[in-house]
């Protein structure tokens, strides 16, 4: 077997490098065919030129788009780990420190070439948003608790009356001190509660016979502070659901019209990507979420669970036990 000399100097080799990072694998591209036909002379008849390849697909390319004869052997592969290894000894100019440089730049271009293409970019997006949105129930109930909690101590009969969060805290960051209420400003309390000029009127009947304490001006200005971003976390929690169900739209619109979005959001976060959960089994996507439920009822010898996540669905057919089954294998294939 002859070796022959690539006229490559050392600069092309961190070049040559970085196309490394473009190529996709099995196809020959513009650069190494360049390559190619600058270092290897065009095969004739009777032609001995063999080109030791690492890989079965681009062998195959290389043939068709150059017309040069590959070997994928064993004893090639042995040839090119040892290339490999003593390159700083075989190549000219190329210094050891150079080649680690090399290869610390490859695999930095390739890292950053495996996360721009991820197959599950769009799937990623949907599992934080769930995340957050799930974070998010649990922020807006304890603040809305709290701001009750805070602003009771002031206007105690308003918790009976607006019972919704958002709503609650948009009330009581209008009113602010209940004295301040009159009939002037029915009209805006009754815009907040959706035209209800009946509770607007209940409400302004209430303040003015409250049983509330009085809270001085610092009191007060950290409240309506505290109603205002109360406020900004509900408008946020209602846009980024829109943004989810966007997502979902685009990403797996069978799975959200059957299940909706959150809760076919919930599935693809728990099984990690959109591939992942149409790989798994019909009884798999059955307990998905009553993992520890399930290892303790075999830890125990317990009666196994059944459903997680699908039974949030409000739908009679997936809550029956006889098509729990048959439920699971379309939610798979959706």
């Amino acid at each position: 077997m002859r070796m022959i000399s690539l006229k490559v100097s050392t600069d092309s080799w961190f070049y040559f490098f970085a196309l490394l990072t473009k190529r996709v694998p099995g196809i020959v591209n513009d650069h190494l065919k360049t390559l190619l036909e600058l270092n290897l002379s065009k095969p004739s008849k009777g032609s001995k030129i063999v080109l030791g390849v690492s890989e079965k697909e681009l062998a195959g390319s290389i043939k068709d788009a150059v017309g040069i004869t590959c070997d994928i052997s064993d004893g090639t592969q042995e040839l090119i780990r040892g290339i490999r290894l003593h390159a700083p000894k075989l190549l000219k100019g190329l210094d050891a420190n150079d080649l680690t440089k090399a290869q610390l730049g490859l695999g930095h271009s390739y890292s950053r070439a495996k996360l721009k293409f991820n197959v599950n970019r769009i799937d990623n997006m949907i599992i934080q948003a769930i995340a957050l949105l799930d974070q998010l129930d649990k922020d807006v109930n304890l603040f809305s608790m709290r701001i009750r909690e805070w602003y009771g101590y002031h206007f105690p009969e308003l918790v009976k009356l607006v019972p919704d969060n958002h709503q609650y805290a948009r009330v009581a960051q209008f009113i602010g001190d209940k004295d301040s209420l009159d009939e002037s400003k029915l009209p805006d309390l009754s815009s907040i509660l959706e035209d209800d000029s009946t509770l607007a009127q209940n409400i302004l009947d209430a303040a003015r016979g409250s049983m509330g304490s009085s809270l001085s001006d610092i009191d007060m200005l950290n409240i309506s502070a505290f109603a205002v971003r109360v406020i900004s976390i509900a408008e946020y929690r209602k846009s980024l659901i829109s943004y989810l169900s966007e997502k979902m739209y685009l990403v797996a619109p069978n799975l959200a019209a059957l299940l909706g979005d959150r809760i076919g959001a919930r599935l693809i976060s728990h099984a990690g990507s959109l591939t992942n959960l149409s790989k798994y089994p019909a009884s798999t996507v059955q307990i998905l979420g009553a993992e520890k439920a399930l290892f303790r009822a075999l830890k125990t010898k317990g009666n196994t669970p059944k459903v997680r996540f699908i039974t949030s669905f409000d739908s009679q057919v997936i809550r029956s036990n006889k098509y729990r089954s048959t439920a699971s294998s379309i939610i798979r294939h959706s």
